[in-house]
């Protein structure tokens, strides 16, 4: 598996990591067996990159990967989680004295001492901006509670604010080939600042997995079922923000365009990880093929090709309607 090095942590981190908000149930429920048995083979498969939330499931997810992490000590690994989601979204919330609660349940739930990164997880725009906020969290790198601090944004001016904080090693931005806004601005700033960048959401919520068709059916809990419109949170969080039909066609015509037997979804991973100025992708799995799966991506190197379908499908059906919107 390459690796690459995680912005200002200085931390060298598989370019395919393993995204854990499924291990919550926001995706339908996910047994500790099953997520044991995930995070298992993406380990054997070369990924060295947890990403979690202390809001997946409550905790839940953290917790778990806690407990993997303590029956394998031995394994090199770099977790990721994010703080903030589980308060009201006011800028209010976002003080030192919060920051300091939320940290310590996270250390707690993960069995860290020092969590490897902690990020703010989209909190209100005016909080990235806040001087105040840098310097709470500058003082939790300070007594060692964290060895680093990012931040997860919605929208790209978000992601170039907290691009030109000196101390903010990396950005968690929705990168794929339906979201590609922040090829424009944002991975070039990050480049040039030495931030890392974290593509989540890579597969479009499973529309780049290639599995689905217009009738596809999701479960009552599942939020591709409940926040389609944004009811619960962002929009752009479920399916990237683009329409459910078109982004099925449009899968299809990603699929249509791949060399015989190339996997979609690898392609999928492949493309973004190809990007330059992405440190990882961030793929959710829900079983050990899946992450198997994920992991392959990273040896597929650039598709020829693929670049310009990726443009030319972007274009044609999601530039109108999403492009300006984050």
């Amino acid at each position: 598996m390459q690796s690459r090095t995680l912005g200002r942590t200085g931390r060298s981190v598989s370019v395919v990591g393993l995204g854990t908000w499924q291990f919550g149930g926001d995706w339908g429920p996910v047994s500790e067996q099953d997520a044991n048995a995930v995070m298992d083979a993406s380990v054997e498969a070369g990924v060295t990159l947890f990403d979690t939330a202390d809001v997946y499931g409550d905790g839940r997810s953290e917790q778990l990967i806690g407990a993997w992490r303590q029956d394998h000590p031995d394994v090199p690994l770099t977790v990721t989680t994010k703080m903030g989601r589980r308060a009201e979204q006011v800028p209010s919330n976002y003080v030192a004295a919060h920051f300091r609660e939320w940290v310590d349940r996270s250390r707690e739930n993960l069995r860290q001492d020092t969590l490897d990164l902690v990020q703010l997880h989209c909190p209100p725009t005016p909080v990235y901006e806040d001087d105040a906020v840098y310097d709470a969290l500058d003082a939790l790198v300070a007594d060692g509670s964290v060895a680093a601090y990012g931040v997860s944004v919605e929208t790209a001016d978000q992601a170039l604010t907290a691009i030109a904080r000196p101390n903010v090693a990396t950005v968690q931005v929705i990168l794929n080939a339906f979201r590609l806004k922040p090829l424009d601005r944002v991975l070039p700033a990050a480049r040039e600042a030495g931030v890392g960048i974290l593509a989540r959401v890579p597969l479009a919520s499973g529309l780049l997995s290639g599995k689905y068709t217009t009738d596809t059916t999701f479960p009552e809990q599942d939020h591709r079922n409940y926040n389609r419109h944004g009811e619960a949170f962002d929009q752009g969080e479920t399916f990237s923000g683009v329409d459910f039909a078109d982004g099925v066609q449009a899968a299809q015509a990603f699929a249509a365009a791949l060399p015989e037997g190339m996997s979609v979804p690898q392609a999928a991973l492949a493309w973004i990880i190809a990007q330059e100025g992405v440190t990882a992708a961030i793929p959710g799995a829900r079983n050990p093929e899946q992450a198997r799966s994920n992991a392959g991506a990273a040896d597929l190197g650039e598709v020829p090709g693929l670049d310009a379908t990726v443009h030319e499908l972007y274009d044609r059906w999601f530039r109108a309607a999403v492009h300006d919107r984050w």
